[in-house]
């Protein structure tokens, strides 16, 4: 589960453990985007096989739920701390050392995301402008797909500044614990933990 008892009873508590509900429906959402993509090309070429004829289109539509689903994930994983990070001299590293690295680190993902994030609503707005149309037979306009792109991006960029504020906070008065519940890299130890908990919830048949 996410980690948001890190967050003290305040404003930035709360906000984060709604940034964990919400990024975890983002999941939800793009993952059924994804899902019905598969499904979709699994039907296109079906029939495509049998009937010799297609509907067109599904590689168009797939891709850009590929994309969508992509952006409004981002978020969950930095709140799950399941981004890749190379931990080879981290680990052997002294705890307020690495705590300063997964303090960079942080602003480091936080400032890409933000351009990352600019650069894509250029995107969106110059398709918006010149009301774009995809090349295909579906004439999508580009504009529609690339702001739920751009949107999933950019609550990336509010959650991580959030993630900050409260990591910048805990390194300040030294609460190494909870900057390490933030933004540090798992153990195997917490790793294990997760994998056995999940376990236990599809036994029970509660896999959420």
């Amino acid at each position: 589960t996410i980690m948001t008892d890190v967050s003290k009873p305040s404003w930035l508590g709360q906000a984060l453990a709604w940034a964990a509900r919400l990024s975890r429906i983002g999941v939800w959402v793009g993952g059924s985007l994804t899902l019905a993509s598969v499904l979709l090309i699994s039907y296109d070429v079906i029939v495509r096989r049998l009937f010799g004829v297609t509907m067109g289109g599904s590689d168009e539509l797939s891709s850009y739920a590929f994309a969508i689903s992509t952006s409004w994930a981002l978020a969950y994983t930095a709140l799950e701390r399941a981004n890749v990070r190379v931990d080879v001299v981290y680990q052997h590293l002294p705890v307020r050392l690495a705590a300063v690295l997964d303090w960079v680190a942080l602003v480091s993902l936080g400032v890409f995301a933000v351009i990352l994030t600019y650069h894509t609503q250029q995107v969106a707005l110059q398709s918006w402008q010149m009301d774009a149309k995809a090349n295909t037979p579906l004439a999508t306009p580009l504009w529609a797909p690339q702001f739920l792109w751009v949107a999933g991006l950019a609550w990336f960029s509010l959650v991580l500044a959030l993630m900050l504020v409260r990591a910048s906070a805990a390194l300040v008065i030294g609460d190494l614990k909870t900057l390490n519940a933030l933004c540090g890299v798992k153990s195997a130890k917490e790793e294990a933990q997760e994998e056995a908990e999940m376990g236990v919830r599809m036994v029970k048949g509660d896999a959420t």
